[in-house]
């Protein structure tokens, strides 16, 4: 009885494909036949008066420009229908010869018509091209991939059956053996998948961040190491995914790109989603490249986004930690903070002054106790000993002046040496010194 019904079913779906081809056809050859009339009637029209040969010249040459159009198309989509049938088959039943050509033909198809792709979904295309991918051979898996690509952009439905259909699976176990070319349309698929990481699929899985870890720490091309750097940052904005990040040891490789001026700006805006989580900023506080690699940041005048990606992840890991911002202290962070502050962009101005601010607050919290000779815990202007609290004022502020014409001469310095002295001249003495925060 099912066998009956099976079969009964096939012969009705094969009967409509025909139906809907047979009209298909028949639009097709009704254009074609209207078009010869429009052409017919133009010769007849040829000894009739000027005006009214004109007039009917006009309408016919509309008519033949609109049956033209009609008929490319309908012809355009005969054609496609029979490709896809065609493709479809072979992929599906053909040696992996053929499927390797099927897999070419339906990534043309589906990336000129977006009806197509969701098409290619119901015929089970994806599931063949998932299986594909785990082949060893480069030009089949390959061809895979990049049908994959196109199926997966603009459909999210798509993306979720490549995802159950175990995509993430069949990544390549060892990048070593994994060619450049190869290495990127992975990268760009996974770029795409990574999109819909806010969903219920766990994408931060082992073997996918074994992969990009791979891809980022090898010799790839800078562009096929900054898709995955978008990968990754997807990724981290999920909050789940921080301890699978982070166990897997991506900090340390998020920060080494972070010094090179082409990927810093993906890394630093990855580092930037984790260091909000506990997992992430211990990671960080724990690396030996931590605050120096920021700080250098910092001062790259041409990278407006890295300054300001560099100064928020400091501002995260200094706030209400005094190691850390001893840390920062003793590399050097103040004068740079200063130029920042002055030369930055507005964000990076607005991050640069807060941070000095804590600072500031800091220095004048422990210094404060110890201003001039004192006995046991006596405060600034005790009756005691008012002539030394007075002395202890004065040299703390000759102290704080030195400091700061000390940084001032470095900031133009450094200004001096990128542009234009006069300008900064200019910037310098219409800034008070009441107006700095440190």
């Amino acid at each position: 009885m099912s066998r009956s019904l099976t079969q009964t079913q096939s012969m009705s779906s094969t009967s409509s494909s025909i139906w809907l081809l047979s009209c298909r056809k028949l639009k097709f050859f009704t254009r074609i036949r209207r078009f010869l009339q429009s052409k017919a009637a133009r010769k007849r029209c040829v000894s009739s008066p000027a005006d009214h040969s004109n007039k009917l010249r006009i309408e016919s040459n509309t008519n033949e420009e609109e049956d033209r159009v009609i008929i490319e198309k309908t012809e355009s989509e005969l054609h496609g229908s029979m490709t896809l049938q065609k493709s479809v088959k072979r992929l599906h039943f053909g040696s992996w010869e053929e499927k390797e050509m099927a897999a070419k033909a339906i990534g043309k198809l589906a990336k000129e018509d977006l009806k197509a792709r969701k098409l290619m979904a119901e015929l089970g295309v994806i599931h063949m091209l998932v299986s594909m991918v785990a082949t060893e051979v480069a030009g089949r898996r390959l061809a895979a991939i990049k049908a994959l690509i196109v199926l997966a952009d603009d459909t999210f439905t798509n993306k979720v059956l490549m995802l159950e259909a175990g995509i993430l699976s069949n990544l390549p176990k060892d990048i070593d053996f994994v060619d450049d070319q190869t290495r990127h349309e992975f990268a760009h698929l996974l770029l795409s998948l990574s999109s819909i990481s806010n969903t219920y699929f766990p994408l931060a899985k082992t073997e996918v961040l074994q992969f990009l870890i791979g891809i980022l720490e090898s010799a790839s091309g800078n562009e096929t190491k900054e898709t995955c750097l978008g990968v990754a940052c997807n990724l981290s904005a999920v909050l789940e995914n921080a301890g699978p990040l982070v166990s897997n040891g991506i900090v340390s490789t998020l920060l080494k790109l972070s010094s090179f001026k082409e990927l810093s700006e993906k890394a630093l805006a990855a580092l930037g989603h984790l260091v909000l989580t506990l997992m992430g900023k211990k990671a960080m506080e724990d690396s030996s490249m931590v605050p120096e690699s920021l700080i250098e940041i910092l001062t790259w005048e041409d990278k407006h986004k890295c300054q300001e990606l560099s100064a928020y992840i400091l501002m995260i890991l200094a706030h209400q930690s005094s190691t850390q911002r001893d840390k920062m202290s003793k590399a050097g962070i103040v004068p740079v903070l200063l130029q920042v502050s002055l030369l930055g962009s507005p964000l990076a101005q607005k991050r640069a002054m807060k941070l000095l601010q804590w600072f500031k607050d800091e220095r004048q919290a422990k210094m404060g106790p110890h201003s001039g000779p004192q006995t046991g815990r006596v405060a600034i202007g005790s009756p005691l000993h008012p002539r030394e609290a007075q002395e202890g004022k004065k040299m703390m502020k000759n102290l704080v002046k030195q400091s700061l014409h000390k940084n001032m001469e470095m900031i133009t310095r450094r200004a001096n040496a990128a542009s234009d002295s006069s300008n900064l001249k200019s910037l310098v003495l219409s800034t008070s010194s009441k107006s700095l925060p440190y």
